[in-house]
């Protein structure tokens, strides 16, 4: 696709299979308060989401804001300490990244996730130097769907919005996208809950696999 220059991806979801740690930690936590384990597949939609939404799944009658918040830091004390245990390149990504780095593109991350978590999870998937720009929900005064975040990523990418495609799993990741005027394309396979009809988010695109972004860049 002659246009496109940038490809950004959000990280949690769409770059990365991060929700087997992140499942295995709210388990963990689950554990810990003597409440029942979730099933893989009950907490995959939710990752996308974060610890926030995930905390709530596990501990959906606790209505006490401090025991919540409590919760929250616990979760992502347990989370920080199995960061990159199962989390992985979806596959076709590593080619898909080999790709744009040898065709003069660039590629980044703009996610929603604290940098904190964000950064030690991209150096240890031997990532962080070879991205463009990785933008943390905490790098910009807004997050996403804000277009702040994706104005930053164009500026580190040298590159302009018209000119970058936005690859996400989530209604704000398109919104994102779309408020800054670039590209938009909907990962399917990523952790979208089944009764979200991606079809109605407006992006640009829609793929199922990563395989398939590949074959548009190339088209």
């Amino acid at each position: 696709m002659q246009s496109i220059k940038t490809v950004l991806f959000d990280l949690d979801g769409t770059l990365v299979d991060t929700a087997p740690d992140m499942a295995n930690a709210l388990n963990v936590l689950l554990n810990e308060e003597n409440k029942a384990e979730l099933s893989y597949a009950h907490i995959r939609p939710v990752v996308s989401n974060g610890s926030a939404a995930l905390v709530q799944l596990g501990f959906p009658d606790e209505g006490n804001v401090a025991t919540i918040e409590r919760l929250k830091k616990r979760y992502l004390k347990i989370y920080e300490e199995m960061l990159c245990i199962d989390s992985s390149l979806f596959p076709g990504m590593a080619e898909l990244i080999e790709y744009i780095e040898q065709n003069n593109m660039h590629w980044g991350v703009v996610t929603n996730k604290p940098g904190w978590l964000t950064q030690p999870l991209m150096q240890q998937l031997n990532l962080h130097s070879r991205a463009a720009c990785i933008i943390s929900g905490d790098t910009t005064a807004n997050r996403k769907p804000h277009p702040e975040p994706m104005y930053l990523a164009c500026k580190l990418a040298n590159t302009s919005p018209q000119h970058c495609l936005y690859v996400g799993d989530a209604l704000r990741d398109i919104q994102a996208g779309k408020n800054a005027g670039m590209q938009t394309m909907v990962a399917n396979y990523g952790y979208i809950d089944e009764a979200a009809n991606t079809a109605d988010w407006g992006a640009n695109y829609s793929i199922e696999t990563v395989p398939q972004i590949l074959n548009f860049l190339q088209s």
